[in-house]
């Protein structure tokens, strides 16, 4: 699946800028596209369970970034998804 990072504020709230390395990686975002499932062990097709338009909360170490048209993106599978926000 691949979710779209928001963009964050690069000052602290007493107005300092941060490096770019000082960021932590985000930990939510917007599921923009997902796959159409997985196939387990016994052959069977798993589904996504999430959809276009989700907002999900996961580990800041999960998934790839990649970066198109000066928009972040972070590709990763839906095991490493903590939480579905509301």
């Amino acid at each position: 699946m691949i979710l779209e990072v928001e963009k964050e504020e690069e000052k602290t709230v007493g107005g300092i800028v941060l490096a770019g390395g000082a960021k932590e990686k985000p930990q939510t975002a917007k599921v923009v596209a997902v796959g159409t499932g997985r196939i387990l062990d016994d052959g069977k097709k798993l589904e996504m369970t999430l959809k276009v338009g989700d907002v999900v909360v996961f580990d800041k170490y999960a998934g790839a970034q990649v970066e198109f048209e000066g928009q972040e993106y972070l590709v990763m599978h839906e095991k490493d998804i903590l939480a579905v926000v509301e």
